[in-house]
């Protein structure tokens, strides 16, 4: 069972990360595919990320998951608060029976250094410090655009501006592990706390509230 990460967040929630070497007859002997996925690596991402819900917690109902508008899954009757994420062969799924929950996982890429300009708020991107090396800026960047894509899944309802909407205020950690103090802003403000860990090739975060 290639399952590389699992956190017991707090009494009602829990995290894990997983590492996707398996078909996905081996998924679907416990995961109904409701969706039509038709990219082979997509469904298989697909299939992983919902086969870690009932991993931790066992009593989870994903023959209950619906699909809203904003293309967020959630349970109807909300028995769970849940939020799922994959990139590469990597899935992640975080859930909670208390509070809502967002969780992201990210491959660092030049392309989101790149694009960092397009999500960063000029006060964010000095976090981006010219000193840092490529790898250094890279991570780093890589972690401010998931830990906003964290606080997205979190919130759940679309119409959400990156730049103008989420914000990163300070981050206290290292290159293995740490949290970072947001806020999220679309009406009045509310701060956030987004953790984070690199493992591996891939850096996860997610935030509860």
């Amino acid at each position: 069972m290639p399952l590389v990460y699992q956190h017991t967040i707090n009494s009602t929630t829990k995290a894990a990360l997983w590492q996707i070497e398996e078909d996905e007859n081996f998924f679907l002997k416990k995961v109904p595919l409701k969706r039509d996925v038709s990219h082979p690596h997509k469904r298989l991402q697909h299939l992983a990320g919902r086969y870690l819900l009932p991993v931790l917690f066992p009593d989870f109902p994903l023959e209950e998951i619906l699909i809203a508008d904003t293309r967020k899954p959630f349970l109807p009757d909300e028995k769970y608060h849940f939020s799922i994420s994959h990139s590469g062969n990597y899935a992640a799924a975080i859930a909670s029976s208390s509070q809502r929950v967002g969780i992201d996982i990210e491959h660092p890429t030049d392309k989101i250094f790149r694009i960092s300009h397009k999500f960063l708020s000029e006060k964010e991107k000095m976090f981006l410090d010219e000193q840092m090396s490529s790898v250094q800026l890279l991570q780093l960047a890589t972690l401010l655009w998931s830990t906003k894509e964290s606080m997205f899944k979190w919130y759940g309802d679309g119409g959400i501006d990156f730049r103008q909407h989420l914000f990163v205020e300070n981050i206290e950690g290292n290159d293995e592990e740490g949290k970072l103090l947001c806020r999220f802003q679309k009406y009045e403000p509310l701060p956030l706390l987004v953790h984070y860990r690199f493992m591996k090739d891939v850096v996860m975060s997610w935030v509860v509230s």
